[in-house]
């Protein structure tokens, strides 16, 4: 290859990669709380965008679309062990980028980041994957590792390989590497949302006194914020204040231990096993039977 050739072949690379990097643009959101702002990544073309759940610890969240539209999104899952949120922003026709199971991903394919960094809008970032995810062993996350220079304002953004599309959801560095969790994750978590039927309230996890964690077997519950009328929990007689400590006997230390659970339920009865005032009572609830969900 002669010099006008590498010239030729360098400007036609150069001209293709700021494609790619507007059209990633144009599907990265800016997701901003009371605590914190970072990026989120259009997943959906109804209104489902992604980020990390460091960046929405609250129930909603302010969105900014490339296109400068403004929505006030609401928090629809969490996945708190992956660090991934799923939102809503009520809209449709969304630029949504294609998905690639990121399990298929191999060691030096070129990867591109896009996020806001130190408040710069839409800012991309060209690397290299260094270490592709595989299936987790127990205590350990499944996570993309890249040399991508990401900074806070990354986190929830996309990383997408050469063709455009969403490979992972940005979510840190540590020990001067980046990683973002795979794509199938936020799949996983989407299936999850879609298959487990309503069980009609807000959660968060707290800290439990040693009697009810022995009696739970774990040190978390699950405190309910919320009870939706008309939902199922309701029905059952909970009420906001309950801490809700077992499903058929398997303990609830997070948000998504509950969601699980919930997968595939519709129309079945549960025992609840919920402390109301330090006092351990045994609540139980028959599910919907559509799929209907809402926040956990």
């Amino acid at each position: 290859m002669n010099a006008k050739t590498g010239v030729i072949l360098t400007a036609r690379f150069s001209a293709e990669l700021a494609a790619l990097a507007a059209r990633v643009r144009t599907a990265t959101a800016r997701i901003v709380t009371p605590v914190g702002f970072g990026a989120g990544t259009i997943w959906r073309a109804d209104g489902i965008i992604v980020t990390s759940h460091h960046v929405a610890r609250r129930d909603t969240a302010a969105v900014t679309l490339h296109d400068g539209r403004r929505f006030a999104a609401q928090v629809l899952a969490r996945d708190v062990a992956n660090d991934l949120a799923l939102l809503r922003v009520a809209t449709a026709g969304l630029p949504a980028l294609p998905v690639r199971d990121a399990r298929t991903l191999r060691p030096g394919e070129l990867v591109l980041a896009v996020g806001h960094p130190a408040g710069m809008a839409d800012a991309a970032t060209l690397g290299i994957v260094t270490e592709a995810p595989v299936e987790p062993a127990p205590g350990r996350r499944a996570l993309i590792r890249t040399d991508v220079l990401l900074r806070p304002g990354n986190s929830g953004g996309p990383l997408v390989d050469a063709a455009g599309r969403v490979v992972g959801i940005n979510a840190m560095v540590m020990g001067g590497a980046a990683f973002s969790v795979p794509s199938y994750l936020v799949e996983r978590l989407l299936r999850l949302l879609e298959e487990r039927p309503a069980l009609g309230v807000v959660v968060r996890p707290v800290r439990l006194p040693a009697a009810l964690a022995a009696r739970a077997g774990a040190a978390t519950g699950l405190l309910v914020a919320e009870v939706e009328v008309g939902g199922a929990a309701e029905r059952a007689g909970l009420i906001p204040g309950d801490l809700l400590l077992a499903l058929d006997g398997r303990p609830l230390p997070a948000v998504a231990v509950l969601q699980e659970a919930l997968a595939g339920r519709a129309g079945d009865d549960l025992t609840l096993l919920v402390a109301r005032g330090g006092t351990p009572l045994t609540v139980t609830l028959r599910l919907p039977g559509g799929a209907d969900s809402v926040a956990a």
